[in-house]
């Protein structure tokens, strides 16, 4: 390597890793800034929150998924190696340890500059029979092709979910649409722990509507085996659920193995811990982004652990503008996701009840039932709109919104008043577009904003 052509070293080929290394390349040129980086899948910079949809056929086919091959990035200059994992880090010394899975040959690899952008794991709980045949989880393109393959190979028609977060009703639908009988096991009262639960009882009464048999305050125990070694059935300390298939839809947690076992400093989720600017805390020239990190939560002040391919390629603009010599800073995030099952429409962004009395936060909170359109016009929608407030300064807390066509996408209106640092009384003042077929003539979220402020008063 020529002293004056440093070297960047990106550890991860998915959204915060390869927008890291896109960016690095478009600041300094291949003479300035050579860039290696490892990836030990199959694939790169696809979309992980597009799996469902392939799988429930919404998507025509895999590649669908990509948005740069490899070649593609090769062809800019970054060497990128494929099926290659990072086995060790050697802070001290400025160096990798790598082996390539498909002839164990290792390697060390020298940097100058370190992006680490390892993702996260999906939690996989120590039961009999969890890497049974027949057992999915659904975090990479590698878990979606194994998933499909194993239900076109499967002759019955029984799938259990177990989980109910993001994931779990995502593939509750995929399943649904492909002709499965569907249970979703949850270990809570409630599908989708990230709503408060009166929320999430609205998710359920959804999901039982569609035919999906909704279990909750469910521990699995184990997955049984039939003689073929296959999952037939999910138990539980109650009761047994019959399976053809069996989708893991747990959650995940930060993949940061390798820099726990380096000495680099991990938060209370278990994610790395950044600066504004994306450097790993007390190192210099080492940055992380994606799901591998904590981040700055706006609204409580504390560090989250949030997996969203948006923020992971925030993260990888960031650090690619400072790795390439420039400067720029991730703020830190409010909370925003939205989700789908069949027709019905999740949303949050914020802090739910829990969130704001673990900040030791004061709060009211509102919920109101509108429509997505005016209610005489055809086709106006359900929806319900919950808000948090805090009880003396009125500051917008959090929002939560389930709904059907039209409700989801409403919740950016909140998330963007909460990094506004908005009251809700000044939210009821917010000139949004109205015409009939998108909105009643009082939009959801300010009758929601207007009844928060009225408790806010009260209080």
């Amino acid at each position: 390597m020529s002293p004056t052509r440093e070297r960047l070293v990106v550890i991860g080929g998915d959204a915060a890793g390869m927008s890291a290394a896109s960016q690095a390349r478009r600041m300094r040129g291949p003479d300035e800034l050579e860039i290696v980086a490892f990836e030990r899948g199959h694939f790169s910079s696809y979309s992980a929150c597009g799996i469902p949809y392939w799988v429930g056929g919404e998507v025509a086919g895999r590649d669908e998924l990509i948005a740069r091959t490899p070649e593609e990035h090769r062809e800019r200059s970054i060497d990128l190696r494929m099926r290659t994992e990072v086995t060790e880090l050697d802070v001290v010394g400025g160096r990798v340890r790598s082996r390539a899975l498909d002839t164990g040959t290792e390697a060390w690899t020298s940097y100058d500059k370190l992006v680490i952008a390892t993702g996260a794991r999906p939690v996989r709980p120590r039961i009999p029979g969890i890497d049974a045949p027949g057992v999915h989880g659904v975090q990479t393109l590698d878990d979606g092709q194994a998933l499909i393959d194993s239900l076109a190979a499967t002759q019955g028609r029984r799938a259990v979910v177990v989980g109910a977060g993001y994931i779990g009703v995502e593939m509750a639908e995929a399943l649904i649409r492909r002709g499965y009988e569907v249970t979703v096991v949850n270990r809570g009262p409630e599908p989708m722990s990230t709503l408060d639960p009166d929320m999430g009882r609205l998710v359920h009464e959804a999901m039982t509507g569609m035919d999906i048999t909704m279990v909750d305050d469910a521990e699995v125990t184990k997955i049984l085996t039939g003689d073929d070694g296959r999952a037939r059935a999910v138990a539980t300390t109650s009761d047994e659920y019959a399976a053809d298939v069996v989708v893991l839809g747990i959650g995940v947690r930060p993949e940061t193995s390798l820099a726990r076992a380096a000495g680099l400093p991990l938060g209370e989720h278990g994610g790395l811990l950044t600066d504004l600017a994306m450097r790993v805390r007390g190192h210099e020239n080492i940055w992380a982004g994606g799901d591998c990190v904590e981040v700055l939560d706006l609204v409580s002040g504390r560090e989250r652990h949030i997996a969203l391919g948006t923020h992971a390629n925030k993260h990888g603009q960031v650090i690619g503008t400072n790795a390439g010599g420039g400067y720029a800073t991730f703020p830190g995030v409010v909370g925003t996701a939205v989700s789908k099952v069949c027709d019905l429409e999740i949303a949050r962004t914020g802090l739910r009840e829990k969130d704001a009395r673990r900040a030791g936060l004061q709060y009211v909170s509102a919920t109101i039932e509108s429509t997505s359109r005016a209610g005489y016009y055809p086709d106006a929608a359900p929806m319900t709109v919950k808000m948090i407030a805090e009880r003396r300064t009125g500051r917008l807390l959090g929002v939560q919104i389930v709904g059907r066509e039209g409700a989801a996408k409403r919740v950016d209106i909140a998330a963007v008043a909460l990094t506004a640092g908005m009251t809700v009384d000044q939210m009821t003042a917010l000139d949004l577009g109205y015409a009939p077929p998108f909105s009643p003539v009082w939009d959801p979220v300010l009758v929601a904003a207007r009844k928060s402020s009225a408790a806010v008063r009260r209080g």
